[in-house]
């Protein structure tokens, strides 16, 4: 009898195996739309007897659908008047070295530049949260407000409380948290907000907390709005180790941006969508979108950027593509995580054996052990090629600058990584301006001031068991 129920058991495993490898074979093929991500789930499936299988469905698979209402929103919003549609104060951009890349961007996304825009750099929690509160504060119709992670600490609980300052005297308040990002506090501030009577949802709320650390599809937009005239966004969360002055436990240095001019409409319109999928409320009217300002609030063109695992997928990694084929004198890229795809990798060594010169800034070590690893194959082919690579020394950066020569620059919530630039959803700001790029340059230069440059030669001399446990790191790729 046990000899029996052991061949069954055999072949029934070796049936799940099989049946689920072949499954996992035939959606990929179908579904993925990169080779590498097919090969690596495809390989996964068939070499890891059933928990291939399994991890494909937990982690491989877009599930993401946008409920009728969001859809209906969006679509109502794009039928709409192109001032209203916008933000008003549409242009179209004159200057040659950049008429291909916004055209590029133009139809990608669909939305045009806006003119009349003034945005200011804020750095660390330091700046930005008082500024935030302060607008809070002074809000007087709305405040919506949506952050991958809200931490339950000094800093989340100082905007709980503004929050709930404005809902008291009336203002509508939203707010919005990733399912997961909601869970890295405990206890969560989603709880905290809903007794203090503050409008909140979770997006995508994960119900297994030992895997939703590694769960994709998660909204990494940064994005608050006040009475629809002021706007942050940037790569900033809300938690008390962004105030680097205070001398936090885990201190992370980053940057967010104050936003102000017709562009702010877009902002708005990101988290209405957002807001629409995750709470079931459509926003809409003069509470929510100010009218159009009678006069321009600075001189920045600027248009948004939404990228995700639905109808917007790849639109920032085809701007990015875009950005590096124009650029002329220099590239300057500071990003938490770095691991692109092959092509963004091609681009970046063709740019630079254009000679242009192409600056990358990172931390030396991120809070992702294997993260680190993975990059340093890479490291290898772009340095042999020209890029400099530069690495920071601690608190960790979590900054997030794209410049292209002096006038262009892309700033926001993503990373050069294939989770945020395929599988998660994220807001970027693609900005025209002399003045805000020499911001953005100084900012570079004092974060080089005092980096590390990582030279070819020194990785040509790595130990071989350190090149062997990176190499085997960057097979990860696909899953990271």
């Amino acid at each position: 009898m046990k000899e029996v129920l052991t061949e069954v058991w055999a072949v029934a495993s070796a049936a799940a195996h099989v049946g689920g490898a072949v499954a996992v074979t035939v959606d990929a093929v179908l579904r993925k739309r990169h080779v590498s991500a097919v090969i690596g789930w495809v390989g996964l499936a068939w070499l890891a007897p059933i928990v291939g299988s399994l991890l494909y469905l937990l982690l491989g698979i877009n599930r993401i659908q946008r409920s009728a209402v969001a859809l209906g929103l969006r679509q109502a919003w794009e039928s709409e008047a192109p001032d209203v549609r916008a933000g008003g104060g549409a242009v179209a951009l004159r200057d040659t070295r950049f008429a291909g890349l916004d055209r590029l961007s133009t139809l990608v996304t669909g939305s045009p530049l806006v003119a009349g825009n003034r945005i200011e750099p804020l750095e660390d929690g330091d700046a930005a949260y008082p500024a935030m509160l302060a607008a809070i504060d002074g809000a007087t119709r709305s405040v919506t407000l949506a952050s991958y992670i809200f931490d339950h600490d000094s800093a989340g609980r100082a905007f709980a409380e503004a929050l709930q300052r404005a809902r008291e005297r009336g203002v509508e308040v939203r707010v919005l948290i990733d399912g997961l990002g909601a869970r890295y506090s405990r206890p969560d501030m989603i709880g905290r907000l809903r007794r203090a009577g503050v409008p909140v949802a979770a997006f995508l709320p994960t119900r297994n907390p030992l895997l939703s650390r590694y769960a994709n599809l998660r909204n990494h937009r940064k994005i608050m709005v006040v009475d629809g005239t002021i706007g942050y966004t940037g790569g900033m969360n809300i938690r008390a180790g962004h105030c680097v002055a205070q001398r936090p436990a885990h201190p992370v240095r980053c940057l967010h941006f104050e936003v102000r001019g017709p562009i702010v409409a877009d902002l708005q319109r990101t988290f209405a969508i957002d807001w629409a999928f995750a709470g079931g409320e459509a926003l809409r009217g003069e509470r929510w979108f100010a009218p159009p300002p009678a006069e321009d609030a600075g001189p920045v063109l600027a248009r948004g950027l939404r990228d995700g695992p639905d109808a917007d997928i790849d639109h920032i990694r085809q701007v990015l593509l875009g950005a590096l084929a124009v650029a002329r004198s220099r590239v300057r890229i500071v990003t938490p995580y770095f691991l692109p795809d092959e092509v963004l990798v091609a681009a970046l060594k063709v740019t630079a054996l254009r000679d242009v010169a192409v600056d990358i800034v990172l931390p030396a070590r991120s809070n992702i052990r294997v993260m680190d690893w993975a990059t340093r194959p890479q490291f290898v082919e772009l340095a042999d090629a020209g890029c400099r690579i530069w690495l920071t020394r601690p608190p960790f950066d979590h900054t997030k600058i794209f410049v292209v020569d002096d006038r262009w620059s892309l700033i926001g919530s993503s990373n050069w990584d294939a989770r945020s630039l395929r599988l998660n959803f994220e807001y970027n700001l693609e900005c025209y301006d002399e003045a805000l790029v020499r911001r953005l340059d100084a900012l570079v230069d004092a974060r080089i001031a005092i980096a590390e440059r990582l030279e070819a030669a020194a990785l040509h001399a790595l130990p071989l068991v350190v090149r062997l446990r990176n190499g085997l790191a960057r097979l990860l790729s696909p899953y990271l």
